[in-house]
């Protein structure tokens, strides 16, 4: 029950040897600000833990005008989630360790990482009122005044009970509760998946201009053309390895094609 010191967590999952999406290894983290080569790799590079760490550096590296926002693409089964769950400690590494500006994954992370997950997870009994207190009583860094800025120009009630509203509207209030938070490091699994093409527009460009310049925002998602306006880089998963990790601009002028044309390009059936 919420009584604003308890909430519901799943218990820590662990995938055997070989198992999960097909990601291996973990994280080790290099100093803030190192940056990793983003040259697409001649062969299919195996996530291990230097080049998992290397996106974590490119992540975290402070941009001077806004977040850096960096895409994970790939087929489903690729390892996009398995990646943001073991950097939110929601799984356990068979090797190595992962490190979040220089920590474990785990209570200290969390104060600075926001996560939002691929799949409905707060409680439908809940007002959405009541959940954007939830969060203010969890998270130091939480603004209730953007979060219900946010509701309004979203049209989305306060007084509306979560489980009432559609698949749509659920997952824009729980979108809009995760980016309310002034933290480090986005965590988006499938943000905007079920978010109509207006509300997407009014999303992407909250990510770009409320928050702060050190802000880094990591989105995994197969709507490349919706997303590819605001991104500046783009690691492409494919068979639990990285494909390649290519600057966007760098990528269009080398390869005269945009992101998205790209990876239909490389994972064409």
């Amino acid at each position: 029950l919420y009584d604003k010191k308890v909430i519901y967590s799943k218990p820590r999952l662990r995938y055997p040897s070989g198992g999960g999406c097909g990601i291996i290894g973990a994280f080790s983290g290099l100093p803030l600000g190192a940056h990793p080569c983003k040259e697409a790799k001649p062969m299919p590079t195996p996530i291990t833990a230097s080049t998992l760490s290397a996106l974590v550096a490119a992540a975290l590296a402070q941009k001077p005008t806004r977040p850096l926002v960096l895409a994970l693409d790939g087929r489903c089964g690729s390892g996009k989630t398995t990646l943001i769950k073991l950097a939110n400690g929601l799984l356990q590494p068979d090797s190595g360790s992962i490190r979040i500006a220089g920590m474990k994954p785990g209570v200290e992370s969390k104060a600075i990482v926001s996560y939002l997950p691929d799949a409905d997870w707060l409680p439908g009994w809940m007002r959405v009122e009541q959940l954007v207190e939830m969060f203010g009583d969890f998270y130091k860094d939480f603004d209730p005044a953007r979060a219900n800025e946010m509701l309004a120009n979203l049209e989305l009630s306060s007084k509306d009970v979560l489980k009432t509203l559609s698949k749509g509207n659920r997952e824009k209030v729980q979108l809009i509760l995760a980016m309310s938070r002034n933290a480090r490091l986005y965590l988006l699994d499938e943000p905007i998946g079920g978010v109509d093409p207006a509300a997407r527009d009014y999303i992407l460009n909250t990510i770009l201009t409320n928050y702060s310049r050190d802000a880094s925002v990591i989105i995994s998602t197969h709507l490349i053309e919706d997303v590819e306006p605001v991104l500046d880089e783009a690691v492409f998963l494919k068979n639990g390895r990285i494909f390649a990790h290519r600057s966007v601009d760098e990528l269009r002028e080398t390869e005269g094609m945009s992101v998205d044309a790209y990876f239909r390009e490389v994972f064409k059936c």
